[in-house]
């Protein structure tokens, strides 16, 4: 009566986290780091700008997001990448960034390529988004390991010449979640030189673009852009969830090459859900500055500082590149979450969640996520109990 097609996905990963835990009493006043949720203050006139746009509410908004809106997220990338974005052509509004990493899949990929049935890679552990596009378009999804052998980022040219023959398109996050690792630019390079002899896109999710201790995360536009790419073998993905502090604003863009947003725009057109008006407004404001940005992330800065005087001789803690999540290696992550909310009250996601065993064993398994977003004084009560429950 009900087809397969999704019957067979894996329990998502907050319901199994809810399984493992729920049944248990916390060890201590509750202190959650297992949902990436931002919780710094954004800009009071965020609201002062929805309230002013208010009777909008009442119209329908526009599909491809306001000429200011796509106007905003185009100058964004020149200044921060510095490319040159058509507006009207090359961006469009999203309804939150997984909105677009999954319509991108249906809008762009072939279920089929080389005669076979097409590929389509991600790293693992990967976002779970990325598994379930490929699923919806009949692709195979192939988990790539994204280790500490690695750097934390697959190592996509060591894959088989025949899998690469068949590959539709590489889902790649840089600043990467969950490890925090980042793409360099030769790494972006190297990619996209093997996309060009392989014919695949690159879906290059930067939600995280904006959170980095000092040096600024490379872009894959910037680095298509140098090296005289196709601009239809990239699209690139942005959030303002993680850049603005404003998750349930669901607000982000998709950008790439005119024929790519030609295809993504149709789709929207017919099955997806554009931003309300108001929310168009702020987040075109949102995109145009840069103050608030900077100050979200000197309160990142100041939780990497924190982790590290913390954790940062504990056996298995890697400091972050960027982002807001830590990636520490306990042997067991599924062991280590249970025993951090039953002796501490701490709420962390064992790895697992996040990864497929793959042949090789789950990447994820040794490993718990644990988000610096909550307030410091949390944040610093956290990390004090995950050292205090590890080191025993």
């Amino acid at each position: 009566m009900f087809p397969e097609r999704f019957g067979t996905l894996p329990p998502y990963a907050f319901p199994r986290l809810r399984a493992l835990l729920d049944g248990h009493a916390p060890g201590g006043e509750v202190v959650q780091m297992a949902l990436g949720e931002p919780q710094h203050p954004f800009p009071d006139w965020v609201s002062e700008e929805i309230v002013a746009h208010a009777s909008e509410f009442g119209r329908y908004p526009p599909n491809d997001g306001t000429p200011e809106l796509r106007q905003a997220c185009a100058e964004y990338l020149g200044r921060r990448y510095g490319v040159e974005i058509a507006p009207e052509t090359q961006v469009m509004a999203l309804n939150g960034t997984r909105e677009g990493l999954y319509n991108a899949a249906m809008a762009l990929l072939p279920s089929q390529k080389s005669g076979q049935q097409a590929a389509v890679l991600m790293p693992n552990p990967f976002y779970q988004v990325y598994m379930v596009a490929a699923r919806s378009i009949g692709a195979e999804a192939v988990f790539v390991p994204a280790t500490r052998e690695t750097g934390f980022l697959p190592d996509f040219a060591a894959l088989p010449e025949d899998l690469l023959a068949r590959t539709a398109a590489v889902y790649l996050c840089s600043p990467a979640n969950p490890q925090g690792a980042v793409a360099d630019a030769v790494y972006w390079d190297r990619l996209i030189g093997l996309a060009e002899r392989h014919d695949f896109r690159i879906f290059a999710d930067e939600c995280y673009a904006e959170l980095y201790r000092e040096t600024p995360p490379t872009g894959a536009l910037e680095i298509a852009a140098a090296r005289g790419a196709d601009p239809e073998r990239v699209v690139v993905f942005h959030s303002l969830s993680k850049r603005s502090s404003v998750p349930g604003l669901r607000s982000g863009f998709v950008a790439g090459g005119p024929e790519s947003l030609k295809r993504v725009k149709q789709l929207r057109a017919y099955s997806g859900a554009p931003l309300p008006l108001p929310i168009q407004r702020a987040s075109a404001r949102l995109w145009a500055d840069d103050d608030h940005v900077e100050e979200n992330r000197r309160l990142y800065r100041r939780k990497y500082a924190m982790a590290d005087e913390v954790l940062g001789d504990l056996p298995g803690y890697t400091a972050p590149e960027a982002g807001f999540f830590l990636w520490l290696e306990v042997e067991d992550g599924e062991a280590a979450a249970l025993r951090l909310w039953r002796e501490a009250g701490v709420r962390v996601l064992p790895g697992a969640y996040l990864a497929q065993d793959a042949g090789e064993g789950n990447p994820g398994a040794p490993f718990i996520r644990a988000a610096l977003v909550a307030p410091d004084a949390e944040v610093l009560r956290g990390l004090q109990a995950i050292r205090r429950v590890l080191e025993t």
